[in-house]
């Protein structure tokens, strides 16, 4: 209870502008116009190519040009072309349209230049909520944060997700319930981040099962996309842990799909982690109206047929001993102590798309 004389937590915000809304994609142009921006370079995926034109026809003379190059991992052959781009344009604020790599690339590139980024999310990664970046070189993902990458705009308008098919738009969202999974252990969690952490579980479980079923619904995905928005600012707000990490180590190491590896991993990082941080999994489990928080994200995710193997979303087995050596390499917080053989066996539990197992304490 917050009269408890021992609570004792930092919350810092991060300061960013969120328009929320259907049909707010219109609004692009006079939200550009309030950073004080005369040149915008769209950053967007080539499959988000069209709707970057869009925008560039909305914007005129204001648009410098489309960059359409963005993929996963944010190669650093990537960042340099795109960062190449915008120096040659001489834009003065990038606009991202897309998911996680239209973002991750922005921020390559602001962190160099210290020019603003205005995000309109597609998906639900969360990104644009924070000011974490990486780039992928020679296999390895390496992340860190920058107060030059963390968007000083996000409009979120739940119209631009109806295009995503249910299979994305369960493994995204998915992603987004992850960024809420581990802020309600993360080690610097408050109780500000743990409220927003699991009202954002709680919208992503009501409204994602709907927009697989009915891509078409648009409340269930102002529902969805609000949850992301949430997964977000929980991204931003705390740290991450064995699940985020073991992400980035599959993502960077065998260039496996970002969403979807998320997904996979999920329950199989909280079950081992259950043993050490009791709370937290009570709330995950209250949220998604499960008994038992591991046992409810595998339920959601089966039940949306999303991928639940390593082995279905392009991982071989030999990889399994890579990624666990990987892990324990580097020392980083859990709450629940690491050892090699338990991300092995986690691992191997992820490959197979067992359910998962109730980890002993210690």
């Amino acid at each position: 209870m917050t009269s408890d004389p021992k609570l004792s937590f930092i919350y810092q915000s991060s300061p960013s502008r969120v328009v929320f809304g259907a049909g707010d994609f219109s609004k692009a142009p006079e939200e550009i116009d309030r950073l004080g921006a005369k040149s915008a370079l769209i950053i967007t995926t080539p499959g988000r190519r069209k709707l970057g034109e869009e925008l560039a026809a909305r914007l005129g003379s204001k648009a410098a040009g489309v960059f359409h190059r963005a993929v996963m991992h944010v190669p650093v052959e990537t960042a340099e072309a795109g960062r190449a781009e915008a120096a040659r344009l001489d834009a003065d604020c990038y606009v991202t349209i897309g998911g996680g790599s239209a973002t991750g690339l922005a921020k390559a590139i602001a962190v160099v230049s210290g020019r603003p980024i205005l995000c309109i999310p597609t998906t639900y990664s969360g990104s644009e909520m924070t000011s974490s970046w990486g780039i992928t070189e020679g296999g390895i993902k390496k992340n860190a944060r920058d107060p030059r990458a963390l968007p000083k705009t996000a409009i979120y308008d739940p119209a631009l997700t109806l295009s995503m098919p249910g299979k994305l738009s369960a493994t995204s969202g998915m992603n987004a319930v992850a960024h809420c999974v581990e802020a309600l252990y993360a080690q610097d969690a408050n109780p500000i981040m743990s409220l927003i952490a699991e009202e954002g579980i709680r919208a992503m479980a009501r409204g994602l099962p709907v927009v697989v079923k009915e891509p078409a619904n648009l409340e269930a995905r102002s529902l969805a996309l609000y949850g992301a928005w949430l997964g977000g600012v929980s991204l931003a707000g705390t740290t991450t842990a064995l699940h985020h990490k073991l992400c980035h180590i599959l993502g960077g190491a065998f260039d496996l799909p970002h969403s979807e590896t998320h997904t996979v991993l999920l329950p199989h990082a909280t079950a081992y982690n259950a043993p050490g941080a009791p709370e937290a999994m009570e709330r995950i489990a209250r949220a998604l109206g499960a008994k038992s928080a591991a046992q409810g994200l595998y339920n959601l995710e089966a039940r949306m047929g999303a991928p639940l193997s390593l082995q279905s979303i392009g991982m071989k087995r030999e990889g399994i001993e890579h990624a666990a050596n990987l892990a324990v390499g580097n020392p980083f917080y859990n709450p629940r102590p690491l050892s090699k053989e338990g991300i092995r066996a986690l691992l191997e539990d992820a490959f197979e798309g067992r359910a998962p197992r109730e980890w002993p304490d210690g």
